[in-house]
């Protein structure tokens, strides 16, 4: 296979053009359809924009995007990295464009428009051949090259990188690197067509001029699982944005998945062990009845003997059982909220259930208990609205690194387990979870 790939006489085929601004004439125009010298200077074009595009960057804002649509997500934030204006918009007229971009001969009037409507868009303002919204009367030909090889990435990155997404989701965590199992399991470019310009031989097959080949690129994986990941080509033709498509999918699929969240105790709830199991309940009212139970437990610590309870190695009282549940429910709501905004979270600095202070050797009073069930109970409250003012897709395909919010609705709802350590502490009825 990479012997076929590499055979400077097997080419793509060709792509035949049409009028300036249509599904044909982008074909004809952007380097994947082109060889030679002509995708050299094509390829150039998308290499010098890719070459400002910072992978990690990137990733992050894949992640911290809430578009149901992975399509549209991947594309805007190329569109956005890019420097164009109205990246969203952008990224739908793509979309459009894409369903025809791979037909042998385009003949989709919408395609034509969102081809149109594009070309302008695709240089930085001031740029040769762009003025931001209106081609000139005569842009030179290396402006609207450059600009039709901007849509050819963009519309390499709404299909191919979507469907890497889905097909990295369908293999799930238990693959261990799902992303990697998709590339070669289920790739999302499945063949390639090559073109003999000129009589060839590979493999010991003569191939004669004219001739059309197909490459299964899943089969050949599948007999040949030593070799690299065929997806992104091989040289001379190596996609010039493997990098940049596989932090895009990366930001997609692991804001959405089930990854360990950031922070957590060792041995506790929030470790870097499997996501919590969901079900089918609300997870806006997941908190408030934590808290309840935690709450219903402390109305009982008021009769504290000062004896500290052990639970799994750590020692926990009733001032240390409260404190960790606020500290928990605290915690992950600036990490929702910092995802949220698109921003990085902010590691916690606790001392979490490693340290017992003296403040937690205090009696617990009932002045005590009217405090912890003012702060509970707030905090229950913002977590509700905030779960409540979720969309159902946000919940499961949540921005930023981590959990999806629907599972740490569900994570922090164990946060009664600090509590449960405590126990009921009503005479002769001390409860311990060990």
């Amino acid at each position: 296979m990479t012997a076929v790939l590499a055979d400077p006489a097997l080419v793509p085929p060709p792509a035949e053009s049409g009028p300036v601004g249509g599904t044909a004439w982008l074909r004809a125009t952007v380097a994947r359809f082109s060889a030679g010298e002509r995708h050299a200077a094509r390829r150039a074009f998308v290499e010098a924009d890719l070459a400002g595009l910072d992978p990690d960057a990137l990733r992050l804002a894949a992640a911290a995007g809430f578009e149901a649509d992975v399509r549209v997500r991947a594309v805007r934030v190329l569109a956005q990295a890019l420097g164009m204006a109205e990246p969203e918009a952008v990224a739908r007229a793509v979309g459009v464009v894409a369903r025809s971009y791979f037909v042998e001969r385009p003949e989709d009037p919408e395609a034509d428009a969102a081809v149109a409507w594009l070309l302008p868009r695709m240089l930085p303002e001031g740029s040769d051949g762009s003025a931001g919204t209106a081609m000139p009367e005569a842009p030179d030909a290396g402006g609207t090259e450059r600009a039709a090889n901007r849509i050819g990435l963009l519309v390499q990155a709404c299909d191919a990188t979507a469907a890497l997404v889905e097909h990295a989701r369908a293999a799930g965590a238990e693959s261990g690197d799902p992303l990697a199992a998709a590339l070669r399991r289920d790739p999302p470019v499945r063949t390639m067509r090559r073109r003999a310009v000129r009589p060839t031989e590979v493999g010991g097959v003569s191939v004669p001029a004219g001739a059309d080949v197909l490459l299964d690129i899943a089969a050949a994986q599948a007999e040949r699982p030593d070799l690299p990941p065929l997806t992104f080509g091989a040289p001379p033709r190596l996609c010039p944005g493997r990098t940049h498509a596989l932090a895009v999918a990366a930001g997609i699929l692991y804001g959405a998945s089930a990854v360990a969240p950031v922070g957590g105790e060792a041995g506790k709830p929030g470790a870097a062990e499997p996501a919590p199991a969901v079900d089918d309940r609300d997870p806006a009212g997941l908190v408030p009845a934590m808290v309840e139970h935690v709450l219903a437990l402390a109305g009982t610590w008021t009769a504290w003997d000062g004896r500290p309870a052990t639970t799994d190695g750590r020692t926990y009282t009733p001032h240390k059982a409260i404190r960790r549940v606020t500290d928990h429910l605290l915690d992950h709501l600036a990490e929702l909220e910092a995802r949220l905004a698109g921003e990085p979270t902010q590691p916690d600095h606790w001392h979490a259930s490693a340290a017992t202070t003296p403040a937690d050797l205090a009696p617990f009073t009932p002045v005590d208990l009217d405090e912890a069930r003012s702060r509970l109970t707030r905090l229950a409250r913002i977590w509700s609205a905030r779960l409540t003012a979720l969309t159902p897709d946000q919940l499961d395909h949540s921005p930023g690194t981590g959990w999806s919010f629907r599972r740490l609705a569900f994570h922090v709802a164990e946060s009664a387990y600090y509590a449960d350590a405590v126990g009921d502490l009503r005479p002769h009825e001390r409860t311990t979870v060990r």
